[in-house]
């Protein structure tokens, strides 16, 4: 990245700074341990390093993690819920955990969040866009395939996302049978 005109250009890191923009940025923002990594590396590239020792972004954020400021589980968990409480399904939470580097173990219990969650969240989307029985009249054949289309590309099954498209508006939402659907 050219530096900016007109503006001195920033020195390059020592340990002692990259520790600070560690600190700083799990202070701001929920991380993984590999997003952290991910963020100094990057400060890194924009800014240089000036010591004896290569830099190790990992052995950072493994450091904090050791510490409990960075706590992967815990994020996996956090995102979970945000994603199905925003309609998002199982799995778009996947694809989010697979994006911040979190492992099977650390992801394993917002997995099954998100699978526990999958009837309420599709039915939140569904509410949101007005799809299946929220909708204000019945959907016709090239409304009902976008509805289907956006269901899935929010991570909802097809059997799930097709069983709420095809709901008329004001039916009534029988939660069993949905959550019998894979």
């Amino acid at each position: 990245m050219p530096p900016r005109t007109g503006h001195r250009p920033r020195p390059p890191l020592d340990p002692a700074t990259l520790n600070e923009l560690a600190l700083a940025y799990v202070g701001r923002f929920a991380t993984s341990r590999s997003k952290l990594a991910s963020y100094l590396q990057r400060k890194l590239r924009e800014r240089g390093w000036h010591a004896p020792e290569p830099a190790d972004p990992a052995a950072i954020a493994e450091r904090l993690a050791s510490l409990g400021y960075v706590d992967d589980a815990a994020f996996a968990v956090a995102k979970a819920r945000a994603l199905t409480g925003r309609g998002y399904g199982a799995r778009r939470v996947g694809q989010a955990l697979y994006a911040a580097g979190i492992d099977d173990e650390d992801g394993g219990e917002a997995r099954a969040l998100a699978q526990d969650e999958r009837v309420e969240a599709a039915l939140r989307m569904a509410r949101r866009r007005r799809i299946g029985p929220f909708a204000d009249a019945p959907l016709d054949p090239a409304r009902r395939e976008k509805a289907l289309a956006a269901m899935l590309r929010a991570g909802h099954s097809f059997t799930l996302a097709r069983a709420i498209v095809d709901l008329l508006p004001a039916d009534p939402i029988d939660h069993i049978s949905l959550s019998d659907l894979r």
